[in-house]
């Protein structure tokens, strides 16, 4: 071939090279972060203090307390019972009633300032309603995931965890709830009952 002819079929292939030369690097897709756990629910209990706002509201806005019985007096709407609800929940319910004839599209918001209720146990990860609940006196760990809710479909149930404060330090067991003694594995005040995500 003649030498002319073949610098001409080169000269393509070497146009695209130096392109691809002076091109920069492609940088690396970046990882997303891991998703994080549901948060926890936590619900409201006799002695709890929390501050209701009302926007534009002032007579509406203050401080209040769960009362023994698990409510509160609150203006132009009364007696409302609070006990075992969240935060967002009571905000929903005076919106409810405030909206009922009383004020036009009120703006509430509650936030909890003191649990009293220190007697609580917490259950997580994969259980239907994951949240703090109130502790009882011979609570086990089946009483624990019921009040939960139960398990999830994706729950590991050989390999739940419960984190307990021992002296003053931090420890986890692991249990399996299929196990004959496990609906008989007491719960203490403040444990921490983690179920994870079954791995396929």
């Amino acid at each position: 071939m003649n030498p002319t002819y073949r610098n001409l079929f080169l000269l393509p292939a070497l146009v695209l090279l130096v392109a691809c030369a002076s091109r920069p690097p492609i940088a690396p897709t970046p990882k997303l972060p891991p998703k994080s756990a549901a948060p926890v629910k936590t619900t409201l209990s006799s002695g709890d203090e929390m501050q209701i706002q009302v926007f534009g509201e002032k007579d509406l806005t203050g401080k209040f307390q769960v009362s023994d019985d698990g409510t509160i007096d609150y203006p132009l709407v009364g007696r409302l019972a609070v006990k075992d609800l969240t935060p967002p929940q009571v905000a929903t319910l005076i919106r409810k009633k405030l909206a009922a004839g009383l004020i036009r599209d009120p703006h509430v918001s509650v936030f909890v300032q003191d649990y009293k209720n220190k007697r609580n146990v917490v259950v997580w990860g994969q259980v239907k309603s994951p949240g703090t609940y109130n502790y009882v006196e011979g609570m086990t760990i089946i009483n624990g995931l019921t009040k939960a809710g139960g398990l999830t479909a994706l729950a590991n149930e050989t390999s739940i965890s419960i984190t307990r404060l021992v002296n003053g330090k931090s420890k986890t067991f692991t249990i399996a709830v299929r196990e004959g003694d496990a609906a008989n594995y007491p719960l203490k005040v403040g444990d921490v009952v983690f179920v994870p995500e079954r791995i396929f």
